[in-house]
């Protein structure tokens, strides 16, 4: 197939990823993929995506960007890139002549939906978060909120199929009165070849210098709802064994306040932050956890750390979402707890930490989840291209 990919993410975080490997996964199966995108050359198919690089930073120009401009003038410019966004898709239709768009939703966006109504192809929506909800919760709220509500809902309605990326989003999809038959849950997924040479748990302690240690880790951009200051209190009870060790792989906002309170409970040689990594070193970091930590849960995400932690088999705390019982299951894959429960994460931690075959069998049966439940990039692909077969 001739699968024409719209975006507009500029950043190098976790979208990027999720850009990167689907693009990769088509190709990889014999797709021939164009590739419309900020700055991006509308380039030929034997073109790589761009690679993600560091991982663990954020998009300082876009914040920086919002907070110089007024909400409104910011919101109208987002609105008034979809001439440009337009333009570009609109070329690359008529020279390349795709089967259908696959374009990843994003707030304002309805470049895809004016070409798709326009030459009549097929248009593929993937959609990661309810970015009216979203950003009406955060970063100040929205000024057009009325106009951004329209232009979600016309978007969503407009796709010949909305991909959420779990059925909680799925849902709000649905709200919108977009036909359940339209809507068709992706989850994130895994690509097995970047973890493939992920040394042993004991040689990854081994080069991190936490020998003995029973390793407690986190991957991606610490915010304060992560919940990392839970985990730092709790190893200063009477309840945490003195051999763990927190091991943060990433970086973030709240980075300092962590340190500072580690340092002020008496933990600073017990708790490690990588700092900024290379994406291809996330997993010989990741391979050290003896347990993957997941505290806390936007309730609508499929987060790619979970899938970095299944895939190198470790023993996950998660809390009993909705969002994440779609992948995980309490004493199966992972230890799961009740968000709502004062104490419920500190007992879970306490349990997993003072039972080495717990752990191990938690290991199992996440390293059994994502062949299970098949959650891998080219799964992913080979489903976009199976519902845009069926006329989806």
């Amino acid at each position: 197939m001739r699968i024409l990919y719209h975006h507009r993410t500029a950043s190098k975080d976790g979208q990027a990823v999720h850009i990167e490997e689907m693009i990769e996964a088509l190709r990889s199966q014999g797709h021939e993929v164009r590739v419309v995108a900020p700055g991006a050359p509308q380039a030929p198919a034997d073109v790589p995506a761009q690679g993600v690089g560091r991982m663990g930073r954020d998009m300082d120009w876009v914040h920086r960007l919002k907070a110089l401009l007024p909400k409104a003038a910011y919101e109208g410019m987002e609105l008034a890139y979809n001439l440009v966004a337009y333009r570009k898709l609109m070329a690359a239709a008529r020279e390349f002549q795709p089967h259908l768009i696959y374009e990843r939703y994003n707030l304002f966006l309805l470049a895809g939906l004016l070409v798709k109504k326009r030459l009549g192809i097929p248009l593929l929506l993937e959609v990661n978060s309810p970015l009216v909800l979203e950003r009406s919760q955060h970063s100040g709220g929205l000024a057009l909120r009325r106009l951004a509500r329209w232009a979600e809902g016309t978007a969503w309605r407009g796709a010949d199929a909305v991909l959420p990326v779990t059925q909680v989003l799925g849902d709000h999809v649905r709200a919108y009165g977009v036909p359940g038959d339209r809507i068709h849950v992706i989850p994130n997924g895994i690509n097995r070849a970047h973890f493939a040479d992920a040394p042993t748990p004991d040689v990854a302690k081994g080069r991190l210098g936490l020998q003995g240690k029973v390793v407690l880790g986190f991957t991606g951009f610490v915010r304060d709802w992560h919940g990392v200051d839970r985990i730092i209190d709790w190893m200063a009870s009477p309840q945490a064994p003195q051999e763990t060790h927190l091991l943060v792989v990433g970086d973030g906002p709240v980075r300092a306040e962590l340190e500072a309170q580690a340092k002020r409970l008496g933990l600073a040689g017990r708790v490690t932050f990588t700092g900024v990594v290379h994406r291809e070193q996330v997993p010989a970091h990741v391979a050290a956890f003896d347990v993957a930590l997941q505290p806390a849960v936007t309730p609508y995400a499929s987060p790619l750390k979970l899938m970095e932690y299944l895939v190198l088999g470790k023993a996950v705390v998660a809390p009993a979402t909705p969002n994440l019982l779609e992948v995980l299951t309490d004493n199966v894959n992972a230890l799961m707890f009740e968000p709502t429960r004062q104490g419920a994460l500190e007992g879970a931690l306490t349990r997993l930490c003072t039972d080495a075959p717990l752990r191990q069998r938690l290991a199992q049966g996440a390293a059994e989840t994502i062949d299970r439940l098949n959650l891998t990039w080219g799964g992913n692909a080979r489903r976009v291209t199976a519902l845009a077969e069926a006329g989806a």
